[in-house]
């Protein structure tokens, strides 16, 4: 594909110019081929090459884009906003959008101006020459949210001994959704209040002769649905979360882009800005890494006496 780069990158922007001129549209895939003058397999290929995201994945991102800044107007609601930018549903714009940014969005159109920020590097997300890869990882930006949590429950399901998701994977095999078998589970818990984790649990919270790493998923706190079986369900109480967000990354870039990310978060000292880490209160949680909205960590805090 070497030889045609220069074609290929034409069509590509074209497709973009095509996608931005008609995001508050259905986009057919007939469309962008058209637009990029190819067969929709030859257009969906190049696309994906240059941009390192499917032209699906990439609508999806420039819609929620889009809306966050829309959802930053006076007055605005989030129905009309999801609807402006073709999303079928209230409930399904709420859960892409607190997927991709981590906060809803009826309560990111009321924060203040300086609270969550949409990383503007979500915006020009080209590839990193490799050249570049070291000063990258230097200035890695990793954006911060603070949450409140009400009190709930936490359906998990325990390692003998793992510490992180691959002794995890290793210990309970991989599932249909290319995480782990008990992943699977959880997913299927309509309940649920927000997407499964992986969870680090604090001692506190920690049987003997169990795993500091396991794969959980949040409920209500008055939840009194079915435990799966060999899952446990444990109470966490009240209190604030402090969200990590990585930059968004392409698959290839996958392993070195979290890992940057997790090293970057481990630096960060929460005293600086007046609280604490407080692990008795929840495990760390770790979503599901999707290159589209970057690694996603959160963390158990207090104000700092």
């Amino acid at each position: 594909m070497s030889e045609h780069k220069e074609e290929y990158t034409a069509a590509v922007s074209k497709m973009k110019g095509y996608i931005t001129a008609h995001l508050q549209e259905p986009i057919t895939a007939s469309a962008l081929a058209k637009a990029a003058g190819y067969s929709q397999f030859h257009a969906a290929r190049i696309f994906k090459a240059e941009t390192g995201l499917s032209a699906f994945a990439y609508i999806r991102r420039e819609r929620l884009l889009a809306s966050a800044r829309a959802l930053r107007r006076e007055n605005v609601k989030v129905l009309d906003v999801a609807l402006d930018f073709v999303f079928d549903s209230h409930e399904g714009f709420t859960r892409a959008f607190a997927n991709g940014f981590g906060i809803a969005p009826k309560k990111y159109s009321q924060a203040k101006a300086d609270g969550w920020i949409v990383p503007t590097l979500y915006l020009d997300r080209r590839k990193t020459k490799t050249e570049e890869s070291e000063m990258a990882r230097e200035t890695a930006v990793i954006f911060t949210q603070i949450l409140e949590r009400p009190a709930r429950k936490l359906i998990l399901k325990r390692s003998k001994n793992a510490e992180d998701y691959f002794a995890y994977v290793a210990e309970f095999g991989c599932g249909k959704n290319n995480m782990s078998e008990p992943w699977d589970v959880l997913c299927d818990i309509k309940e649920a209040l927000y997407e499964p984790v992986g969870l680090w649990l604090p001692e506190n919270m920690r049987p003997a002769n169990t795993g500091v790493y396991a794969h959980g998923v949040e409920v209500a706190e008055n939840y009194s649905g079915t435990i799966p079986v060999g899952f446990d369900l444990i109470e966490l109480p009240p209190c604030k979360m402090l969200v990590f967000q990585g930059q968004p990354y392409s698959d290839e870039q996958f392993a070195e882009a979290v890992g940057d990310a997790m090293a970057h978060i481990e630096k960060f000292s929460p005293e600086v800005y007046g609280y604490r880490y407080a692990p008795e209160l929840a495990p760390k949680m770790q979503f599901s890494p999707q290159g589209w909205r970057g690694y996603i960590e959160l963390r158990p805090i207090v104000k700092a006496q």
